[in-house]
């Protein structure tokens, strides 16, 4: 079946299109594409896997179907419910 895998920084991206055998999981797919070699630091036995914008809790058990694209997601810097807290005491003081 053939899968693409996906993985972006702010000024970098890069797209793999993948045949994998029939059974094969999501975190199968995102070790075979390479990304890890392509993106120095990015450790996959860490890394938020997705498909289709859709985190996937368990990848190393997840079966691919033919088409998917997996995501490989980047730690968020900042905690969005954080951030949205912090603008709301800034403007209760306003």
């Amino acid at each position: 079946m053939r899968i693409e895998v996906v993985y972006a920084l702010p000024d970098r991206q890069r797209l793999v299109t993948l045949e994998m055998a029939e059974g094969s999981t999501v975190f199968e797919a995102a070790r075979s594409s390479g990304m890890e070699e392509q993106f120095p630091g990015l450790e996959l036995e860490n890394a938020v896997l997705g498909l289709f914008g859709k985190r996937v809790e368990n990848p190393q058990e997840t079966v691919l179907r033919d088409g998917d694209r997996v995501e490989i997601y980047r730690p968020l810097l900042i905690d969005p419910k954080a951030v949205r807290k912090q603008r709301a005491e800034k403007n209760k003081k306003s």
